[in-house]
């Protein structure tokens, strides 16, 4: 990217620092849901994947006549960082170059961006969002945190000629930032309640939400959907004449390497997704690709006695629960939880109960995380007669779990997971904190 001028003068360029301060200060213009922004700095950027892959609604162009890099767009509730992760580690293993975007990210933003598996220089992250914010300062309404992250992700596999680039909604779909470039596969992951703010109160509301990333004639691959979910998908697939496939759970013994029998399901998911972009894959690719994947904070085993799980609403805590008692059976943990405050916090706590012995309650580094005083009013009210705990910090915390004989388990947030692991990793300053 190169930036541009303003009144004659040439931009200082931004340090890496300098371009996060900028970007997360973006934040003050909240969430908003829709295309434009995205679209015209795809237009006034000249960003194409591969060469003419931009949405109909920016470039004109179609399916049938772009010459360009495979998309394929996942959106879902849980599940799908897992299953864009398997996606990408298979095309590696076959010796595609893969760009792959997610978010949130754990550590540090770099994460989101993947290029071959790598992290997106700093030198990448500071050069494009200089040229954004060089574009963008006069513009009402302002993009948004992730419009421009979305389109600076673009940027990097369009000028990095990927051959399949792999895109995570951020939320819903229909309107959702990545939306505005015509994919190969629409892939849906399993759906449940979250965002209900922004996405809708009922399970077909939000379904439909999601459902919005089918393109006409696209084909649709789909995780098995409660039948509000299947019937808001399948309206939109007929609507846009796509073929719409079902994946059922998979009884597959091709050894994965992230921990749990769901993540069978998420792996059939993502190989149906290739199968159904037309992408040869050996099952070679397949295994390898499966063995070797990597997703942390999804029941990532720390040491022998300390879990990480990023399960941040109902749902996934009830999987969260499930593959707790695959791996422990009976045993209980003791629990370190922090979740946002505009989540289901009964919902989560109520699925953890079971399976926990004692619970700490820690300060986390977020304006959204629910005060502790808050979740422990929660907590009491599910489990009156479960002991717990309010602690300054994740450092304290752990060091009054590692004093109880009973295994760890830190969860409630993929913030919070990031949180832990910069801890535990001993470099705590290296976390870039980040709302969104």
């Amino acid at each position: 990217m190169v930036p541009r001028k303003l009144s004659g003068e040439v931009p200082q360029p931004l340090t890496y620092k300098q371009a996060l301060a900028w970007l997360y200060s973006l934040q003050r213009f909240g969430i908003k849901l829709g295309l434009e922004n995205t679209e015209r700095l795809l237009r006034e950027l000249h960003i194409s994947l591969g060469g003419a892959r931009a949405s109909r609604a920016v470039s004109g162009a179609s399916p049938e006549t772009s010459a360009a890099a495979k998309i394929i767009h996942v959106a879902g509730t849980n599940g799908k960082g897992s299953v864009c992760a398997m996606i990408d580690s298979i095309l590696r293993a076959q010796g595609y170059r893969t760009g792959l975007f997610t978010s949130p990210h754990l550590v540090t933003f770099r994460e989101r961006i993947r290029l071959n598996g790598e992290m997106v220089t700093e030198e990448a992250v500071a050069s494009g969002l200089t040229a954004i914010r060089d574009l963008v300062t006069d513009w009402d309404p302002h993009p948004t945190f992730f419009e421009v992250t979305t389109v600076l992700a673009l940027e990097c596999f369009s000028e990095a000629e990927m051959g399949v680039v792999i895109l995570e909604t951020g939320m819903g779909g229909r309107l959702d930032a990545t939306n505005a470039i015509q994919s190969d596969v629409s892939v849906i992951t399993p759906i449940d309640f979250d965002h209900e703010k922004w996405l809708g109160q009922s399970l077909g509301e939000i379904a439909a939400e999601k459902a919005g990333i089918i393109k006409r004639k696209v084909p649709v691959v789909s995780a098995a959907q409660r039948p509000e979910a299947e019937e808001a998908i399948r309206t939109r697939a007929a609507e846009c004449e796509a073929p719409i496939e079902y994946v059922a759970a998979s009884s597959m013994e091709t050894p994965i390497a992230l921990a749990g029998s769901y993540q069978k399901q998420n792996a059939a998911l993502a190989i149906a997704a290739l199968r159904a972009t037309k992408i040869d894959i050996s099952e070679s690719a397949i295994i390898r690709g499966l063995a070797n994947v990597e997703w942390p904070a999804r029941f990532q085993r720390w040491d022998e006695r300390t879990i990480i799980d990023g399960a941040h609403n109902s749902a996934a805590a009830r999987i969260l629960f499930d593959t707790w008692r695959e791996f422990f059976s009976d045993q209980r943990a003791t629990l370190i939880l922090a979740v946002f405050s505009d989540k289901d916090l009964r919902g989560i706590c109520e699925a953890l109960v079971p399976i926990s012995d004692y619970v700490l309650l820690p300060k986390i580094r977020s304006a959204r995380a629910a005060a502790p005083e808050e979740l422990a009013k929660v907590w009491a009210d599910t489990a009156p007669s479960l002991p717990y705990s309010i602690t300054p910090s994740i450092a304290d915390a752990l060091n009054q779990a590692r004093k109880r004989p009973h295994p760890i388990l830190l969860t409630g947030s993929l913030h919070f997971a990031g949180e832990a692991l910069a801890y535990l990793g001993g470099e705590p300053a290296a976390f870039e904190e980040c709302a969104q």
